[in-house]
């Protein structure tokens, strides 16, 4: 079973990418995120035709996240939490999470708040999101401590030095900041496992590259894509790793998908 992840910066545009991607990897879940439409709006067709199921949340032009699964898609939940944190004037729970089994795999897609800057109150909200993930992912594990649970997608941190091309360049920013790195940290030790890194060590490797001023050609990326697995699904993890060819080419993402490997149950 492969399960992957991709921040696909739009999936209106893009959709001949994703399901080339699919084709070429055999993928059989995909978690995608900034699909950048509404649900009505959603490119569907295409998925159903080569016999995959999805499931979308999506508000407007930003955001957006969807579950594509050729093995399963059931219980879908568009929240991980009842009281999950809210943004915007007036405030809603934006399209940043959802969720399914698929078989007997349950996997989030994620699509962490970006923060926007230090002091910002979209930092203090990304903040309260990452929080009370923890506490929604802690709790799934307290209550049945071998759920296979994938928590994958964007996760807009920067865990440590080695997951930057240059972490002075981020001096005072979000992404690299203590409170952040905390956070994510949390996460994982509420059960679960960074399952691609021991695939693909760095520091040097990267998921995300900026379009602007040559960063992919200069080899300037930021690893803040992830798969965090609790520990029953990550003793299923037979290989793992990052698809930079997806980074190139005309109408490229700004992210490369992250791909796991999983033996059967």
């Amino acid at each position: 079973m492969r399960i992957a992840t991709w921040n696909v910066n739009s999936v209106r545009s893009r959709i001949d990418r994703v399901t080339a991607f699919l084709e070429r990897h055999d993928i059989d879940v995909l978690a995608i995120q900034e699909t950048k439409c509404r649900e009505d709006q959603f490119p569907g067709l295409e998925l159903s035709a080569m016999g995959y199921e999805f499931a979308h949340r999506g508000l407007s032009q930003w955001n957006g996240v969807a579950i594509i699964s050729r093995v399963g898609l059931d219980d879908v939940a568009t929240q991980f939490a009842d009281d999950q944190p809210m943004f915007g004037d007036p405030e809603i729970v934006e399209a940043r999470s959802i969720g399914a089994t698929c078989g007997g795999v349950r996997v989030w897609s994620l699509y962490v708040p970006n923060g926007r800057e230090l002091g910002h109150p979209h930092y203090d909200y990304k903040l309260q999101w990452l929080e009370r993930l923890r506490q929604a992912s802690a709790q799934w594990l307290a209550d049945d401590p071998t759920a296979q649970i994938a928590l994958t997608g964007d996760w807009n941190v920067i865990p440590t030095d080695d997951d930057v091309w240059d972490v002075t360049a981020f001096e005072g920013k979000t992404h690299v900041s203590q409170p952040e790195r905390d956070a994510f940290h949390a996460v994982v030790d509420a059960g679960y496992a960074d399952v691609v890194r021991p695939f693909t060590p760095g520091p040097g490797v990267y998921t995300y590259w900026d379009y602007q001023q040559l960063a992919f050609p200069k080899k300037r990326g930021l690893r803040i894509d992830f798969v965090l697995a609790s520990q029953a699904l990550a003793s299923r993890v037979e290989t793992a790793w990052i698809d930079r060819e997806e980074r190139k080419g005309k109408g490229a993402s700004d992210h490369a998908p992250v791909i796991v490997e999983l033996s059967e149950m």
